[in-house]
């Protein structure tokens, strides 16, 4: 599962591009009941949202040059220059590099094999987000891809990520954590696009899931509010109750109550 007790190659930062950031404020508000704060007038409009205190993602008003609206992914390194390089050494790409950010940290956005962004972060004075796995906060990422065993070798390249296969009905999920980790560290998983229509027509990338206490619910509110249900509320035997969803701006996301772990 995701904590604040950031490892090497585990997410620790997420942010939201968006070209309304008023309207996208308004929409997680009612969701999850974030409220934004201004990173202050040299961060170029950059914010965080923030629930009971804690910083549990960014986000900013972005244009279409910049990309569609999306929620992006970061990955924890002790060194972005190395990783970016090891990215380029995998097939993959460079898409910003290396790149301080005031005194917080350093930054780099790249791409995998599959054309898939994701972002780097080596922590400075800011190692993360202040929550995760609570309700309201990132508790899982997924990456869907056209190539698992081309996925997993290279994010074990880049970010030394190891997988593991869990049986489930119908097949088999693709888990994924940190070098060394356990059971407790795995963070995400990895999925065919093939199995998922839905999913193989928008493309591959990485999708956050954000834990609440009530999926049905959200997903109502987010139809109220301008946002699609991609997928409705479904449970998974020994995993949870989760739905697939997309702001009012087409950034991409899923919620679940995750069921307690034994």
């Amino acid at each position: 599962m995701l904590t604040t007790r950031f490892v090497d190659g585990a997410p620790n930062w997420i942010d939201l591009g968006t070209p309304e950031i008023d309207g996208a404020v308004s929409f997680y508000n009612g969701l999850f009941g974030w409220q934004f704060q201004s990173a202050g007038p040299d961060a170029g409009g950059y914010g965080f949202f923030r629930l009971d205190g804690r910083t549990v993602a960014g986000g900013m008003q972005t244009t279409p040059e910049q990309g569609p609206p999306s929620w992006n992914v970061y990955f924890r390194s002790e060194d972005a220059q190395a990783t970016a390089k090891a990215a380029e050494q995998a097939h993959g790409s460079v898409l910003a590099q290396p790149m301080d950010v005031m005194d917080r940290g350093r930054l780099a956005v790249l791409s995998d094999q599959a054309g898939v962004t994701f972002g780097i972060w080596q922590p400075g004075a800011t190692k993360g987000v202040e929550a995760a796995s609570d309700p309201g906060a990132l508790c899982w990422v997924e990456l869907y891809t056209p190539d698992i065993a081309a996925a997993a070798a290279f994010y074990h390249k880049v970010l030394g990520l190891e997988t593991s296969g869990v049986p489930f009905p119908g097949g088999t999920y693709t888990c994924v954590n940190p070098a060394g980790g356990d059971d407790d560290s795995v963070f995400g998983g990895m999925v065919p696009l093939a199995e998922d229509p839905a999913e193989a027509q928008t493309g591959a990338y990485w999708l956050p899931y954000f834990e609440v206490e009530d999926p049905d619910a959200v997903v109502e509110k987010a139809q109220q509010t301008g946002g699609k249900v991609r997928m409705p509320a479904t449970t998974l035997e020994g995993v949870g109750r989760m739905a697939k969803l997309a702001d009012p701006y087409g950034a991409r996301f899923a919620v679940i109550r995750s069921e307690p772990r034994g």
